[in-house]
């Protein structure tokens, strides 16, 4: 079955489907861009690791708290210590997969990196302070940087300031490249309602710039993946739409049989 949207469909920001699509959507730009960069480069799959650190309440101690009646040279009382509650620390690592082009005669230097945005790193917390991280060093080592947002939820996290992004609404979806020659953003914003763009992936500043149709991937990604077996379009509307993007999103599914008409 394709996908009943026109562009992105919104229904995939379900947690329990995101990772896979994540993982897959990375792969196809992969090989979409291969054929592009040969000889000079090559794009190459890596990822970014981070610690999550979360804690478990284990039950405390109920023992009672009670002064020893044995004999003490010094009859004095021995008290024990009141029971604390008890926490236990898990560790998880967390592996979010990205791709760099790099340039394997010049020892793999890494020319630009390519980002698809996952939950985490709109969320506050550990997953959004290792991209922003990971971001700054890329800038601060001249690195081209292109960020792929393609969830409606959550904070702004490309590069772009807000007064950039907010000369561009309405918008759902946004692509923000960064070059390194000369400076710039280059912002590819998209509505649910169409298409996702084509957009410029910058090389070296001696080299033409590669195109990525960013639909081309996400169909050949849903035509390839469990996506329509899984997601079965049950329940309400993803949330962040307003109320007229979701009776648009309900006219689209009964349109392709997906909801009574």
């Amino acid at each position: 079955m394709p996908c009943p949207f026109p562009g992105m469909d919104p229904y995939i920001e379900r947690s329990d489907i995101w990772p896979d699509f994540h993982d897959s959507l990375i792969t196809y730009i992969r090989g979409a861009l291969q054929s592009q960069l040969r000889p000079r480069y090559v794009a190459l799959s890596q990822e970014r690791l981070y610690v999550v650190e979360s804690d478990r309440a284990i039950r405390p101690d109920i023992s009672i708290n009670r002064v020893s009646s044995a004999p003490s040279r010094s009859n004095s009382a021995v008290l024990e210590a009141d029971p604390p509650m008890v926490f236990d620390i898990q560790r998880e690592e967390i592996r979010e997969p990205l791709l760099y082009i790099v340039e394997p005669a010049a020892g793999n230097h890494i020319v630009t990196a390519i980002e698809v945005l996952s939950p985490a790193n709109k969320t506050s917390g550990p997953g959004r302070n290792s991209y922003v991280q990971k971001r700054e060093e890329l800038w601060n080592s001249q690195t081209n940087l292109v960020e792929i947002d393609l969830l409606m939820q959550g904070e702004d996290t490309v590069r772009a300031k807000p007064e950039q992004l907010a000369v561009l609404k309405p918008w759902h979806y946004v692509t923000a490249v960064t070059r390194c020659w000369p400076s710039r953003h280059e912002i590819y914003a998209a509505l649910l309602q169409k298409r996702l763009p084509r957009i410029r992936i910058p090389l070296a500043s001696d080299d033409n710039d590669v195109a990525l149709d960013l639909q081309a991937v996400f169909t050949r990604c849903w035509d390839e993946g469990p996506y329509p077996a899984l997601l079965q379009y049950g329940g309400a509307a993803p949330k962040g739409l307003t109320a007229d993007e979701g009776a648009w999103c309900e006219k689209i599914l009964a349109a392709s049989g997906q909801r009574p008409a």
